[in-house]
């Protein structure tokens, strides 16, 4: 009931302007979306007919990432290095958590540029999680102590900053079979790898 509830309500909210796909995970908790990232296990659950308009906004969103990006470079760049991490995995990290909007909030309730959830933002000292400084900040740090709580094992520290640390450990120091992880940290990947070719960054690391 309490499901049909939540689609009931993603479907008076957003059924108008996106199409709406759902997921369950192992422990049959529904998870809804209208941006599936590729391979996550996410299926079409609702199909929008506004076509046009969806692509029309996709449109000015990528316009709207691309002035953010310009925008937040230089406090990325100085964050990236203050916390000794490679600006090219935290522009990657930004990209695929917010796509650059500093005003992102996750179903969940993460938010920000780095979606930082409450728990993490308190742990991090990160007292406004809309300041793009203070999210950049806790965010960065978490995933630096990620790397080092996992040895420097990139794919282990971004599967954790998606699911948690705690998801990753219980899984034997794994990537936790969840679609959404799984595909996160195939998508963080490539950005980062995109990043690096582009040798927009070499400067910088």
């Amino acid at each position: 009931m309490r499901a049909m509830v939540l689609a009931g309500l993603l479907f008076c909210s957003v059924s108008a302007v996106a199409d709406i796909y759902k997921y369950e995970d192992r422990n049959g908790k529904l998870h809804f979306t209208d941006r599936p990232m590729k391979g996550s296990g996410y299926r079409l659950l609702w199909h929008s007919p506004t076509r046009q308009k969806k692509s029309t906004s996709s449109r000015i969103d990528l316009a709207s990432s691309d002035r953010n990006r310009h925008l937040y470079s230089p406090m990325i760049e100085e964050i990236a290095k203050k916390v000794r991490l490679k600006a090219a995995l935290l522009h990657a990290v930004i990209k695929a958590e917010s796509a650059y909007d500093p005003r992102a909030l996750s179903r969940t309730g993460a938010k920000g540029l780095m979606q930082l959830m409450p728990d993490t933002a308190k742990r991090y000292g990160v007292y406004d999680s809309w300041d793009p400084r203070s999210n950049l900040t806790g965010g960065a740090t978490y995933l630096r102590d990620l790397l080092i709580m996992f040895n420097n094992d990139l794919r282990l520290a971004l599967a954790a900053y998606n699911a948690g640390e705690n998801a990753v450990k219980r899984f034997g120091n794994s990537i936790p079979p969840y679609p959404e992880t799984e595909a996160y940290v195939v998508r963080v990947l490539d950005l980062y790898r995109e990043n690096q070719s582009s040798g927009q960054f070499a400067a910088l690391e």
